[in-house]
């Protein structure tokens, strides 16, 4: 018996000991509903949609309430941008980003996503960096026009990682033994139950610098002023203040996000403009600095729950993360 059923087996035994006799129908789960077009602040026919993109990038379910699931970051993204594809009002996005980075393949899904997008409509996208836009958010906020951070925001950090926990010696001194029969030698690779070997670590090193070179030419496709090799030693992994990543070309300007919605009106040559954002019903977005987002794992408790993602998920992450 699932735990939905009994919570709402105990409500209505409840009930009936009240001594009340009518039907309850309690939801424990809501299903998730469309998102809607919600005005934040400005007004015209012209719409700039404002998309949040927050959090640990993944293509993970992220919570809606104790009991169920949303979609994932790259979910609500996509919907969002078809959303928007088919409203010719809309003449600009803007991109919130406040983003330590997340998975690879998640990072890169979204990247072509908005690229795929501008490609399509058109239409000036703006990246604006918040707290952070590291690695992955980076990587992402490459695929815009243009890219602001505000004065504060931690940005760069390019470049791959992949982590394990090597707890054999652990094991040892609780007694207990890993014993792992394979058909073929690289089949427990990158195992946490032994050191790799040479070979291994070669094997991993020579993908790891593949997407290495993917996140590089994303950077060489949204910052024509930058050459391949100023890029390669920018990538190695340090972050950047936003001063120093507009010193170093990473970025085009630094300001607030009312500062970035009025600059592209301009760009756009609008004087008045509906500043619009996507909300699933219930959900509260009252100014332009609301999240819209629920949050991922990874940028609250960043550390801690990515130390049990390692744990409790087989195999290998390879991240566009900043993990310090």
């Amino acid at each position: 018996m699932g735990k939905n059923t009994i919570i709402t087996i105990c409500i209505l035994f409840a009930v009936v000991i009240a001594g009340c006799r009518a039907t309850v129908n309690v939801p424990l789960i809501s299903a998730t509903q469309a998102l809607q077009e919600k005005v934040i602040e400005g007004e015209g026919k012209d719409k700039i949609l404002l998309l949040d993109l927050s959090g640990f990038i993944s293509s993970k379910r992220r919570s809606n309430s104790l009991f169920s699931k949303g979609p994932s970051l790259q979910e609500e993204i996509k919907e969002a941008l078809q959303k928007a594809e088919r409203d010719d009002a809309i003449k600009g996005i803007i991109l919130k980003i406040n983003s330590p980075g997340g998975t690879v393949t998640s990072t890169d899904i979204l990247y072509h996503e908005i690229a795929s997008f501008k490609k399509k409509r058109g239409i000036r996208i703006v990246a604006c960096m918040m707290d952070m836009a590291a690695s992955g958010g980076y990587y992402i906020a490459a695929a815009a026009d243009e890219i602001v951070a505000h004065p504060t925001s931690i940005t760069g950090s390019i470049g791959v990682i992949a982590l394990k926990f090597n707890i054999e010696g652990l094991l040892d001194r609780i007694g207990i033994k890993n014993e792992t029969i394979k058909s073929v030698e690289m089949k427990d690779m990158w195992s946490p139950f032994r050191p790799s070997t040479e070979k291994e670590r070669n094997i991993i090193q020579k993908i790891i610098d593949r997407q290495h070179r993917i996140f590089i030419d994303a950077i060489k496709r949204g910052r024509k002023s930058l050459t391949e090799e100023e890029i390669e030693r920018l990538a190695d992994g340090r972050i950047f203040t936003a001063d120093q990543a507009l010193e170093a070309g990473l970025i085009d300007g630094i300001g607030y996000l009312d500062d970035t919605i009025e600059s592209l009106k301009k760009n756009l040559n609008i004087d008045k403009a509906s500043i619009i954002t996507y909300l699933r019903p219930g959900a509260y977005k009252g100014t332009i600095y609301s999240a819209t987002t629920s949050p991922s794992p990874g940028i609250e408790k960043f550390i801690p729950i990515g130390e049990k993602a390692w744990i409790s998920e087989a195999g290998i992450h390879f991240m566009y993360l900043w993990l310090p």
